[in-house]
């Protein structure tokens, strides 16, 4: 099950609205990319604003519909389907000349391509043999995957409007699913933040989840994990229930956008070595389990010669990091998410966050712990929703309005769950700390760890309003953004042709600033979150802590170990920059060799 689509990358999910349009923008080139179809109201939204610019019909779907949020979802996303399939069809007649979609179509391909050789023989050609050729490469014209996620985690149940609890089947994840599984689309769904048992069994009561008599599945299940263990895990799981896992989609622990999920140590190279050398065994025994439970379902068995894709995301910057990554681990694909943030063609970031982000420096990216989830969450300083959320903590008025409940799942205070950005849980726990009678340095950090956290649903629905002049609800426009810290190398607005150009290699778009390699620049964000979380706990270390930090540095000083040998095989890096990075990774070796924790004492 090898890809389809024409080009070596794919732009993964950002935030609830940066990508949630970007199947309309890149499909046609034959660009593979996903969409966060969580938010269902932000999905509502934009349906109505597709519906009028393609002069389609547009019927609300009401929130006192009690299906509403799967029907709003699989409406949108047919939505999507046929908005694509018109702008192929018309693509498809249209002339071989400079600016037609076309043209842009074969020029964006990878050089290797031989698509693209062949689009580049037909321009050499004349009369019938280029005509003969013309027609050949309209045939030969594939489109990107309307590819959707959702973060398993989040999984509230739902009430009734007489605040009667609803059947499992409507909870936010469950229903989210079924919008999908209803739609028109033959993609993937991309799960991700770890294994949901409810949501896992609820996708093998959909057929298309399924193989056919010919072993094509419809919809495919692609996860994004972190390790090779959690991949066994959870593919395991999957396949047990006849469900097959067409591809990993491994991301980087810290360097990557939006919710961090960082391993025990674990760093993205040593991580990849071991899909590389394991590949055939997971395929081999995943495919053993999952043709067990096909058997037993009478569905069809898939083939011997079915495969899995290995792609990798999270900090990726350079062509040459990029090949290397296909090239030495063998991966399938690469997803490049942060500086697609600066193509407005492709995703949607409002004029003034725009702005923002082409000015950055490397320390307005940092990694915060703004996600009411309790998850590490990179995030940008200089946006709109973090000077909200100051100013509110000056007035008086920490947290945010609660509106639509996505990650209400707290009952600290309450016996309906709510979520520990909103004003309500704020209020309630900052009062509760008054009462401590704690010294000032305690108090300070418990009033920064409860004030931290902010408003996702609204702050990461924002710009996309933004951006097409949709009303805000409540006018909540503050906007949350967060790239990966790979995006303080790129500071202006690029066009799609840049970006791709760049990604393969034909253009160097990166800033003057010096970019550490991409396994370098993680290896420094493992070492910094290992000593900030030692110096969070130093006070009261536990035994179990204890023995966490130690196997969390061991780990790191094995991935510098692996790296060392590494860096003299990168055969298409400069000799210089292989240099450095043995210099970098020596230093930061010698810090963390140094770095030393016990109970109560930490000596760095």
């Amino acid at each position: 099950m090898k890809n389809t689509t024409p080009h070596t990358f794919h732009i993964p999910v950002m935030g609830l609205g940066y990508t949630i349009d970007t199947p309309v923008k890149v499909a046609r080139f034959g660009i593979s990319s996903v969409v966060s179809i969580i938010q269902d109201i932000l999905v509502e939204q934009m349906r109505e604003l597709y519906c009028k610019q393609s002069g389609e019909e547009y019927i609300h779907i009401p929130q006192e519909d009690i299906d509403h949020r799967a029907k709003r979802i699989t409406s949108y996303l047919n939505l999507l389907q046929r908005i694509v399939n018109k702008q192929v069809e018309v693509m498809k007649k249209e002339p071989f000349e400079e600016g037609t979609d076309i043209v842009k179509y074969f020029t964006l391909l990878p050089d290797h391509s031989p698509v693209r050789q062949l689009y580049s023989e037909m321009t050499k050609a004349n009369g019938e043999v280029k005509r003969l050729l013309q027609q050949q490469l309209r045939s030969k014209i594939k489109v990107g995957a309307i590819d959707v996620n959702i973060m398993t985690k989040l999984d509230n149940q739902n009430y009734s409007k007489d605040n009667v609890l609803l059947p499992p089947e409507y909870s936010d994840a469950l229903a989210a699913f079924r919008g999908f599984a209803n739609s028109e689309l033959s993609s993937s769904m991309v799960f991700s933040a770890g294994l949901n048992p409810r949501l896992f069994a609820y996708a093998e009561t959909f057929r298309d989840f399924f193989p056919d008599a010919y072993g094509n599945i419809k919809k495919k299940i692609i996860l994004k994990v972190s390790d090779y263990r959690s991949a066994l895990i959870q593919g395991k799981f999957l396949s047990k229930k006849g469900l097959w896992i067409s591809e990993f989609r491994i991301e980087s622990g810290l360097n990557c956008g939006g919710h961090a999920f960082p391993t025990e140590g674990h760093l993205l190279g040593p991580i990849l070595e071991e899909f590389k050398n394991r590949k055939q065994e997971l395929t081999s025994e995943l495919l053993e389990i999952c043709n067990r439970a096909l058997q037993e379902k009478n569905y069809a068995k898939l083939p011997p010669t079915t495969d899995i894709r290995i792609t990798v995301q999270g900090g990726i910057g350079t062509a040459k990091e990029d090949a290397f990554l296909r090239e030495y681990y063998n991966v399938d694909g690469t997803g490049w998410g942060s500086p697609f943030l600066l193509v407005p063609e492709a995703t949607n970031v409002d004029e003034g966050t725009l702005r923002q982000l082409t000015n950055a420096k490397e320390e307005d990216y940092f990694l915060s712990h703004a996600s009411p989830l309790g998850i590490p969450f990179n995030n940008f300083r200089k946006s709109s929703s973090e000077e909200q959320r100051k100013m509110r903590i000056e007035k008086m008025r920490a947290g945010s309005p609660c509106y639509k409940k996505y990650l209400a799942f707290n009952t600290e205070f309450t016996s309906t769950p709510i979520c520990v950005s909103s004003r309500e849980y704020q209020n309630q726990k900052l009062k509760e700390l008054s009462e401590l009678n704690l010294n000032e340095h305690e108090f300070e950090r418990r009033f920064d760890e409860i004030t931290a956290k902010d408003c996702l649903c609204e702050g990461l629905s924002s710009s996309v309003l933004l951006k097409n002049h949709i009303t805000a609800s409540h006018r909540l426009e503050a906007v949350t953004i967060c790239p990966g810290p790979n995006l303080a190398y790129f500071s202006k607005v690029f066009s799609l042709e840049e970006m791709v150009g760049h990604i393969y290699g034909r253009i160097n778009i990166l800033n003057s600033a010096y970019r550490p390699h991409t396994f370098i620049k993680e290896l420094k964000m493992y070492i910094d979150y290992l000593k900030e979380e030692v110096e969070k706990n130093i006070d009261t270390l536990t035994e179990k802590q204890t023995k966490y930090f130690s196997s969390f540095k061991s780990n790191l000083l094995q991935g510098i170990e692996y790296y060392k040998q590494l860096i003299p095989k990168m055969a298409n890096e400069a000799e210089d920059l292989k240099s450095r990075m043995g210099e970098e990774i020596d230093a930061m070796k010698n810090s963390l060799v140094d770095f030393y924790f016990s109970e109560g004492v930490k000596v760095a």
